[in-house]
């Protein structure tokens, strides 16, 4: 049996992106599971940062991560120097799936690697807020 991939959930605390009954339903589900798993207020604020916890988690082996699109939590733990393991990471959407999806990925055995592929780059990061966090969008130079 392989152990159990931890488990990271985002509450966006700043960006207010994530519908919050979602945001709600997964952290109480989580909670009611008996599982073990880390929560933080927000990755955008802990990227910018440059969090030495995120690096922790990455070199941790397999992780499920519930935030927002893969391809920007795959930016913010490049951008604070911790890249995602691509062969070890899961993003769960919480900004599009349901709850329920969201809840039952989080705590299967199972898991399903979704990171994109290539390296991030500073003309990576989402392009308008339906891309990703309003804090990430790209700002064209005047």
């Amino acid at each position: 049996m392989s152990e159990q991939p931890r488990i990271l959930y985002c509450n966006c605390a700043y960006a207010k992106i994530v519908p919050p009954d979602v945001k709600e339903a997964v952290l109480r589900r989580l909670c009611d599971s008996g599982a073990a798993f880390d929560a933080v207020a927000d990755l955008c604020e802990m990227s910018a940062r440059k969090d030495p916890g995120l690096k922790r988690l990455t070199e941790g082996g397999a992780v499920k991560i519930a935030a927002c699109y893969p391809r920007a939590v795959k930016w913010l733990f490049s951008a604070a120097g911790a890249p995602l393991v691509k062969d070890a990471t899961e993003v769960l959407n919480m900004r599009v799936e349901a709850a329920e999806e969201v809840s039952s990925a989080l705590l299967s055995q199972e898991l399903n690697p979704n990171i994109p592929e290539g390296k991030p780059r500073a003309t990576d990061a989402p392009a308008s807020e339906s891309d990703g966090p309003p804090s990430m969008a790209r700002q064209d130079p005047q």
